[in-house]
């Protein structure tokens, strides 16, 4: 990849994705070019089957800076730009793979809120967080009054945003907004270690459970369990619950596919259903 690409991606050949934001020069400062990038990217990884995981990092020593405004006020109205920032902080949230934000240096305003819509966080000491949006006299975006309250509950949310206070690597994990606090020179073997766990989970449960804790902040006991069930039905209609049983059994490490587990007698040769036969019923007994 050149390095005048705003957003670099890189396949390591396991299944794990990292989208690198490369604007190092302004701390990685999501401009224009950026938003529609990271929008693409992040769209083009969710319809990648041979991706199991995301890491998203920045370049030069820091995470992200925000939105830049270094060009000051623009003539176009906002409700454009936040479609963009609209569609990156749904297109993030609702990616089938688990994702991975992986932080060292400035994470601040649409940055942190950045890391914040990633599944885990890895951070280096040295950090820095802020939901700075007062301080440039805006509210937050990207999700950040959705993500905060959730998070860290609704009183400490506010302490952040309205006060803008920076927070420390430490200070982040304590209030559950960083998931493990790395040193430097570990902190990219650490990542990789997590991204191999991902990897090596079952890719349609993980999805399953994924949007099911998604879903659950804002549902019922009643909707939950429905949606459990739905979600079971799902992972029941793969090999890799078939796989985990198996290896259970044998003592071994499940090989998990994320492939379909109905009969192929079930559908010929161009691909449409056709009765499974007598003794269908028996089969699945035995294979079960």
């Amino acid at each position: 990849m050149s390095d005048d690409e705003v957003l670099l991606s890189h396949d390591d050949g396991r299944g794990v994705r990292t989208l690198t934001l490369n604007r190092p020069h302004r701390k990685n400062a999501l401009d224009d070019a950026l938003w529609r990038a990271l929008r693409d990217a992040l769209a083009a990884a969710g319809e990648d089957r041979e991706v199991r995981a995301l890491v998203i990092t920045g370049a030069g020593g820091a995470f992200c800076s925000g939105a830049d405004i270094s060009g000051g006020p623009r003539t176009e109205h906002p409700t454009y730009r936040m479609r963009m920032l609209s569609d990156v902080a749904l297109t993030l949230h609702e990616l089938p793979v688990p994702t991975v934000a992986k932080v060292t240096g400035v994470a601040v305003g649409a940055g942190w809120n950045l890391a914040l819509g990633c599944d885990l966080v890895v951070a280096t000491p040295s950090a820095r967080f802020s939901q700075i949006f007062t301080r440039r006299g805006l509210s937050l975006d990207l999700g950040g009054s959705w993500l905060l309250p959730r998070l860290v509950g609704l009183q400490q949310a506010k302490r952040l945003a309205l006060l803008a206070e920076t927070l420390d690597a430490e200070q982040a994990r304590t209030l559950n907004l960083v998931t493990w606090v790395v040193p430097e020179s570990e902190v990219d073997a650490f990542t990789d270690g997590v991204c191999d766990r991902l990897v090596g989970g079952p890719p349609v449960a993980l999805a399953q459970s994924k949007a099911l804790l998604n879903e659950g902040v804002d549902r019922t006991l009643r909707d939950a369990l429905a949606n459990e069930a739905r979600a079971q039905g799902v992972n029941f209609a793969t090999r890799d619950a078939t796989e985990a049983f198996a290896a259970f059994a044998q003592r071994r490490d499940p090989h998990f596919t994320g492939t379909w587990a109905v009969p192929p007698s079930l559908t010929d040769m161009n691909g449409s259903a056709r009765s499974p036969g007598p003794g269908h019923e028996e089969r699945l007994r035995q294979a079960d």
